[in-house]
């Protein structure tokens, strides 16, 4: 696909981005190569292929919850503004 300078014009004014009449026409370059490379890959026949996060299939490794600083409800409830018994205390924010 091919963008020409008035093309180019119009998106960035519509994004308001600013460009120079001498910017125009290596930007219609650079998008028209992009938009050659999609449909590239538009070429490619991904019939029964599952979309994935990652090349490797693998699982994250897990620790094992453990608690190793036990009875810190003082020592957290130091930094709240205020607090009754072992609570927070916020101000209301539904009527």
């Amino acid at each position: 696909m091919s963008i020409d300078k008035d093309t180019v014009k119009r998106v960035a004014k519509l994004a308001r981005i600013r460009v120079t009449p001498d910017e125009l026409g290596p930007l219609a370059t650079e998008i028209s190569g992009i938009l050659g490379w999609i449909e590239q890959l538009n070429e490619v026949n991904t019939d029964g292929v599952q979309p994935m996060a990652r090349v490797v299939q693998m699982k994250l490794p897990m620790r094992e919850d453990v608690v190793t600083e036990q009875d810190q409800n003082e020592k957290v409830l130091k930094n709240a503004p205020d607090g009754v018994g072992r609570f927070f205390t916020v101000p209301k924010v539904v009527e």
